[in-house]
């Protein structure tokens, strides 16, 4: 299930079920252009109650985008590769992915390019590396940067496109969200600011209350960091899971930032398998 979440009105809507023939999807890819949202690739999550089996499908080729003015899911053009656990950004109005898993969960190095207008996937160069591991993408400075969980090398995709360079920034390891054009990371309980090689990374608030929380969603919205939904996992004193609706805001820009509630998710808890930033 998706909802989209107003940040102006703190009110949260619940969009009709993506028509996919893929059962609990998961490991998708998703980013926001031209107004629409689109869910990328992945697979199924799917566990048979009676034999406990997984679902063959661990990865995709599917392409859907949602009109939120029309609140209509359409089915778009698939990839050239299935995948999923992939690197996924919007740039410049067009939707690159990179990497990932094969549905045989082989890694891959494979990247393509999506023209929303045109309608149309279009090969880019390949990975200069492909890992073991999941990757995720940000957009920096107008480059789309891959990173690769438990590694210190990023892959930045340079000059309109035609290679991908490898650098080692040794940058935290965490949940990340851009912000004005910057780089916040939740490490160790704190939300860290990345200011480069450098200079030392500045300590933005302590975030001590969210140390047993995984599985959520987090996202930069204007000024303010966003924490979505996520699980308590069991702990010493409390064996059992709790699945989270909470909404919690950040604003960096503030001279002491602090925590401060949002309006919690409606009909959506738990792990958050995706979310992006949707202008209408």
């Amino acid at each position: 299930m998706w909802q989209l979440y107003d940040p102006l009105r703190d009110k949260w809507i619940t969009l009709p079920v993506m028509p996919s023939q893929i059962r609990n999807i998961a490991r998708f890819g998703v980013a926001s252009v031209a107004g629409k949202l689109y869910v990328i690739g992945g697979g199924s999550d799917r566990v048979d109650p009676l034999t406990g089996d997984h679902d063959r499908i661990f990865a995709s080729n599917e392409v859907w985008s949602y009109d939120p003015l029309h609140r209509v899911w359409s089915q778009r053009a698939p990839m050239l590769v299935a995948r999923a656990m992939f690197a996924c950004c919007a740039l410049d109005g067009k939707i690159i992915v990179a990497g990932g898993f094969t549905n045989c969960r082989k890694s891959i190095s494979k990247a393509e390019i999506y023209d929303p207008e045109a309608g149309i996937w279009e090969p880019l160069p390949d990975l200069r590396l492909a890992h073991s591991s999941a990757c995720t993408g940000l957009v920096i400075k107008g480059k789309m940067h891959v990173l690769h969980k438990g590694l210190s090398t990023v892959q930045i995709l340079e000059d309109g496109g035609s290679h991908w360079a490898v650098e080692d920034f040794s940058w935290l390891q965490g949940p990340m969200a851009m912000v004005g054009g910057e780089l916040y990371v939740l490490s160790n309980s704190c939300i860290m600011k990345q200011r480069g090689e450098n200079f030392p990374d500045k300590m933005v608030s302590c975030a001590s209350e969210f140390q047993s929380r995984i599985g959520f969603g987090m996202i930069g919205v204007g000024d303010n960091i966003y924490l979505v939904g996520g699980v308590i996992g069991p702990g010493p004193r409390n064996q059992c899971i709790k699945l989270l609706s909470d909404v919690d805001i950040l604003n960096v820009t503030s001279e002491r930032p602090t925590w401060r509630p949002g309006s919690p998710m409606t009909h959506c808890r738990g792990s958050i398998c995706g979310c992006a930033l949707l202008r209408i």
